[in-house]
């Protein structure tokens, strides 16, 4: 799970939800730039803006980092106006919807996260250990990607084990419970939540210290710090989760903690940088952790 792609140009605006800009405008010669105009992706790769999308995360985190800014800019206007509204029609569309002409001014962007590599376990027709329970997708890790993510590998993974598991659930027999009264369930003296804002609090805490600390470039130290406040975070879910009623908020932000805490502990696990995980304690990658990370929901 410490395996998180990260899309290096989400259209950066207010009222954009994480409309992402082809990386195809960077194939068609845009150029990357920090808010003075500098083109820096040549500090970074000798194939400057066609180096690969992990690459160029790391370099728009850097430039993002060095000079405090909130984003960078993708540099379009020198290509003809005509060409980008035939090539890029709803790209070109979103923007000025927003009041970005991209072909007179260039686009802000910043990185997103995008794709997870990693997930459940799976069999080749994804069955996961539990009977009954069958992962595809995202969700899952069926052995297609590995420190990183093709598109062409999620296209496969789409119509293939999609495939296999309809046929698998088709076929096997999954042992049911006699049928019968679902247990009373005793609420005990939970209330009704009525301090729904710490449920947002921690959302947004999470998100914080996930993307500060666990994002795309990470460190030893920033992920004990994430460790241990996700720790902190969780148990007060858990007391949350036992003095009110349950909501579909809660229980969504006590699967984030989860997740989030398996992410770190993941990617505390891996004393390397591969595909996707880079930290700047272990720059380069080593034999020894050429193997999946497969950790449990007990720590372990």
């Amino acid at each position: 799970m410490e395996f998180v792609q990260f899309h290096p140009t989400c259209l950066y605006h207010p009222q954009a939800k994480s409309f992402l800009i082809s990386e195809a405008l960077r194939g068609e010669g845009g150029i990357l730039r920090d808010a003075d105009g500098r083109a820096f992706m040549k500090d970074y790769s000798r194939y400057q803006e066609l180096a690969p999308r992990d690459i160029v995360a790391r370099a728009i985190d850097s430039e993002l980092k060095r000079t405090g800014a909130d984003h960078v800019y993708l540099d379009m206007t020198h290509l003809k106006p005509a060409f980008l509204r035939r090539r890029f029609p709803m790209i070109h569309a979103k923007c000025l919807a927003l009041g970005i002409d991209m072909t007179r001014a260039p686009i802000p962007v910043v990185p997103a996260a995008h794709f997870f590599c990693g997930g459940i376990g799976t069999d080749d027709h994804g069955r996961t250990a539990m009977p009954g329970l069958y992962a595809v997708g995202e969700v899952a890790h069926t052995g297609l990607h590995g420190a990183n993510r093709l598109a062409s590998n999620s296209l496969l993974e789409a119509c293939v084990f999609a495939h296999r598991a309809a046929q698998a659930v088709k076929g096997d027999r999954v042992a049911r419970r006699p049928s019968g009264r679902p247990l009373h369930w005793t609420t005990g003296n939970a209330r009704p939540s009525d301090e729904a804002v710490i449920i947002k609090h921690n959302w947004d805490e999470i998100r914080t210290l996930m993307w500060n600390y666990v994002g795309i470039v990470r460190s030893d130290k920033r992920l004990a710090r994430a460790s241990a406040r996700v720790k902190v975070i969780s148990a007060e879910i858990v007391k949350y989760y036992w003095d009110f009623l349950p909501t579909r908020d809660l229980l969504e932000l006590r699967n984030i903690a989860c997740l989030a805490d398996v992410i770190i502990r993941s990617a505390r696990s891996r004393k390397e940088s591969r595909g996707l995980h880079y930290t700047v304690d272990y720059p380069a990658a080593s034999p020894k952790f050429a193997r999946p990370t497969v950790i449990d929901r007990y720590g372990r």
